[in-house]
C-alpha cells in the first residue's frame, strides 16, 4: 500500500505544455491537495516549455504568451524543474519508479511522420520538423539551413505547413524583431525563395488550418497569397462540415476571399495555396529535387476525394513535408510505432492488455500530434483523474526512496549538471539582455553550453 501520510510524489518526463498542465491539474485536485503533492518535471533541454520554445513560429507572440500561464504553474512551491536530464540515459525507469508514486510521460513529438511517395530521400527534400527546429534555435539541430531555391513546395494543409510557408515567404528583416537567433536571421536574410507553393489533396472545407493563422499570411506586405478559383469547390460532405463547424466555415471563407482578390501591390513573394492536388512523387535529377508531381483529385460527395488520373509536374527545386509529427519511442516504455503513441487507456500506460502500475502519459505522445496546444489540458485532466483514482485505491508504485531530496542526491552522485526553475529565470534574463542590446525583446540562445552557462546548473564538482 502507498504511504498516504506523506505527500504524493509524481515525476513528469517532459516539461512542455502537456507536462506542465498535468502538474497544474494535480495541484488543483482536491483529493491530492488533501494529501499534499510534490512534483518533479524532468526535461531533456536546459530550458522548459517544449513545443512553445522549439515548435512555435517566432512570429506567433500570441501563442508564446501561453508561457505566462505556464510560468504561474512552475512558480508554485510544489513543483521543481530538473532540466538538462535525458530520460533513459541520465535517469532510468527503474530509478524513477524507486523515487516516485507515479510517473507521467509527456515527451511530445519532435520527428516527422513519413510520407510514402517516391523521391522523399532526395537532396533538398526536407522534413518540416527539422526546419522548424532550425528557425526556433533548437540546440540539437544544425546551425545553418540551405535556402538557395527560388521555387519551393510545402506538402500539407495544417498550421505547421502554414508556419513553414510563411517563414519561407517572409524576409529576414520582417522576422528580426522576434526572438530568432542571429544565425537564423542571417540565413533568412539570404533566403532566395520567391515562390512558395502549399499543396493539399482535398479542398478548402477539409483544410486543417485555423482562421487566425490563415489570415496572418496576408499581414506581410511582402507576401501575395494566391488561390486558383478552380480550387473553390464543395460537395454535400463539405457543406455539412461547414455547417457543423464555425472554424471550418471561417477557413473556407478566408480561402474563397484569397481566390477573388486583386493582386497585392508591392509584394515581392507569392504564396500559392493549391487544393485538390495529391502529391505522388518528388522528382529528381542527379540526386536532387527538380520538381513535384501531383494528381488532381475531386470530391466524391462525402467530403473525401477520388483520383482523376490527371497529373501535373510543378517547377520547384525544394520540398518541405509537413504531413505531421511523430512522437519519440522512449526506452523501456511500450510504443505503438504505427500510431506514434504510448499505448494507453485514458492516460494509463498499457502493455499487452495490462496497466503498467504507476505509469501514465499525456499530450501528443498519449493521443498523437493533433489539436492545438490548449487541447492538452483535457488530456492532462483525464490522466490526473486516473492517478487520483489509483492513489485512492492504493494502486500506485511503492517507491523505496520517496523523500524529496533523494532524487537530487541520485543526480549529484552521477555528477549530472541539471538546471532548475531559478536557472530558467537566469537564462531568461540573459536572453532579454541580449535582445536589449539590439532593441529587441529577446534573442534566443542556441548552444546548449551557452544555455547551461547562463542557467548556472546545479552540479557536484568531481574530486
Amino acid at each position: 500500500m502507498t504511504d498516504q501520510a506523506r505527500p504524493l510524489r509524481v515525476a513528469i518526463v517532459g516539461a512542455g505544455p502537456a507536462g506542465i498542465y498535468a502538474a497544474d491539474a494535480l495541484m488543483k485536485s482536491d483529493t491530492a491537495k488533501d494529501r499534499g503533492v510534490s512534483i518533479d518535471l524532468f526535461e531533456r533541454m536546459p530550458a522548459p516549455f517544449g513545443l512553445i520554445r522549439y515548435g512555435v513560429a517566432p512570429d506567433h507572440p500570441r501563442i508564446k504568451g501561453i508561457i505566462t500561464a505556464l510560468h504561474k504553474v512552475l512558480d508554485k512551491p510544489q513543483v521543481r524543474l530538473l532540466g538538462n536530464i535525458d530520460y533513459g540515459t541520465d535517469i532510468t525507469l527503474d530509478e524513477l519508479k524507486s523515487h516516485y508514486d507515479a510517473v507521467i510521460f509527456s515527451t511530445g513529438a519532435t520527428d516527422d511522420r513519413a510520407l510514402q511517395i517516391p523521391g522523399v530521400d532526395l537532396e533538398r527534400s526536407y522534413g518540416a520538423a527539422q526546419f522548424v527546429a532550425w528557425y526556433d534555435g533548437h540546440p540539437d539541430f544544425p546551425r545553418e539551413w540551405p535556402l538557395e531555391e527560388e521555387k519551393v513546395a510545402v506538402i500539407g494543409v495544417g498550421n505547421v505547413a502554414l508556419d513553414v510557408a510563411r517563414v519561407l515567404a517572409k524576409t529576414g528583416d520582417e522576422l528580426l524583431p522576434t526572438e530568432i537567433p542571429d544565425n537564423v536571421y542571417q540565413g533568412l536574410k539570404n533566403n532566395k525563395a520567391l515562390e512558395v507553393h502549399v499543396f493539399g489533396r482535398r479542398g478548402p472545407a477539409q483544410a486543417k488550418f485555423t482562421p487566425l493563422e490563415l489570415k496572418e499570411l496576408d499581414h506581410s506586405p511582402n507576401i501575395e497569397v494566391v488561390v486558383n478559383p478552380e480550387d473553390i469547390d464543395y460537395d454535400e460532405g463539405s457543406a455539412v462540415a461547414r455547417r457543423g463547424s464555425k472554424i471550418t466555415d471561417q477557413v473556407a471563407t478566408i480561402i474563397e476571399n484569397y481566390a477573388i482578390r486583386d493582386p497585392k501591390q508591392g509584394a515581392i513573394h507569392k504564396l500559392f495555396l493549391h487544393f485538390f492536388e495529391s502529391p505522388t512523387e518528388i522528382l529528381g535529377e542527379d540526386g536532387k529535387v527538380v520538381g513535384l508531381r501531383t494528381e488532381r483529385t475531386q470530391l466524391d460527395g462525402t467530403g473525401n476525394v477520388k483520383p482523376t488520373g490527371r497529373f501535373t509536374d510543378w517547377d520547384v527545386t525544394a520540398v518541405y513535408r509537413a504531413v505531421g509529427y511523430l512522437s519519440d519511442n522512449l526506452p523501456q516504455i511500450p510504443f505503438d510505432s504505427q500510431a506514434g503513441v504510448i499505448p494507453n487507456e485514458a492516460g494509463r500506460v498499457f502493455d499487452e492488455g495490462a496497466h503498467l502500475t504507476g505509469l501514465y502519459t499525456t499530450g501528443w505522445v498519449k493521443r498523437g500530434p493533433v489539436g492545438l496546444i490548449g487541447h492538452t489540458k483535457g488530456d492532462a485532466n483525464e490522466t490526473v483523474d486516473c492517478i487520483i483514482e489509483d492513489m485512492t485505491n492504493g494502486a500506485l508504485l511503492e517507491p523505496a526512496h520517496p523523500a524529496q531530496n533523494a532524487v537530487i542526491e541520485l543526480l549529484e552522485s552521477k555528477n549530472i549538471p541539471f538546471t532548475t526553475w531559478d536557472g530558467w529565470y537566469r537564462l531568461d534574463e540573459h536572453e532579454r539582455s541580449l535582445g536589449a542590446e539590439q532593441g529587441r525583446e529577446r534573442v534566443k540562445v542556441v548552444e546548449r553550453e551557452d544555455m547551461l552557462a547562463a542557467s548556472e546548473p546545479h552540479k557536484v564538482q568531481k574530486a
